[in-house]
């Protein structure tokens, strides 16, 4: 059996990391999770430990000192599943903006072929997107259509954060020379993989924006996306060296 791994970061986020884990872990398909806790004031980490204590081997958590950044949470993710047997490692939120029903749909576009699997808000031009208002759903759609403009990338929700990949994807990836944190992380990642050659695909989903607790997005988030796309078109993509990861 292939063994699967969901990485969660998490800050602040007492008010649903229970109700998304027992979510997930009561799933068909024995999916195992790590949460990447960034010292959340509010308790979530004592919430995940009580939980790991019924999901022993199937629960876990790495605590950083403070909030780091999401691409920096993930990659820490990466690395954590890479260093163990995990065949697929998927992104997901923790607030249910993500429904981990599609984590099957997911993991069946791998299984059936592609390297990177997207969870899409708008592919087919269609938006997929409950709860949030018009002029951010706006905002988010014609930013994927920027980045298709500037960078050539041929995904039309490259902001996406509901994600599976491979093993073999994040074993060719240079951890190193991703250099985002926030949205442009997503996009840094679908562009590398796309450019190393993986087969990168996207499977329709509806985002429903969280309705207890605090969106992390904020200007500075948002600033270094537009700005970050710039860099990335010129950015030379490599893959790992050995022994890199």
């Amino acid at each position: 059996m292939s063994e699967k791994l969901v990485v969660i970061p998490t800050y602040n986020e007492k008010e649903n990391i229970e109700a998304i884990l027992t979510y997930v872990l009561t799933m068909e398909g024995d999916f195992h999770v790590l949460v990447v806790e960034d010292n959340s004031p509010d308790g979530t980490a004592d919430i995940v430990k009580s939980l790991i204590k019924k999901y022993p081997d199937r629960l876990f958590i790495e605590e950083r000192k403070g909030k780091l950044g999401l691409g920096t949470a993930y990659i820490h993710g990466f690395k954590w599943a890479l260093n163990r047997q995990y065949d697929y490692i998927f992104e997901m939120d923790a607030d249910f903006s993500h429904n981990p029903d599609d984590l099957h749909r997911l993991l069946d576009a791998c299984e059936s072929g592609a390297d990177v699997a997207i969870g899409s808000r708008y592919v087919g031009n269609v938006i997929r997107v409950v709860n949030w208002p018009m002029g951010r759903v706006m905002m988010s759609y014609y930013a994927s259509k920027y980045v298709r403009f500037v960078t050539g990338l041929k995904i039309t929700d490259s902001t996406a954060g509901f994600i599976c990949y491979r093993r073999k994807v994040l074993e060719t990836i240079w951890f190193d020379r991703i250099k985002f944190i926030g949205y442009a992380f997503q996009i840094e990642m679908k562009l590398t993989a796309s450019k190393l050659g993986f087969n990168v695909v996207e499977v329709p989903i509806v985002f429903t924006d969280r309705t207890v607790g605090t969106s992390k997005m904020t200007k500075g988030i948002f600033r270094e996306a537009v700005l970050g796309v710039i860099k990335l078109r010129f950015k030379k993509i490599l893959p790992v060296p050995s022994n890199k990861n």
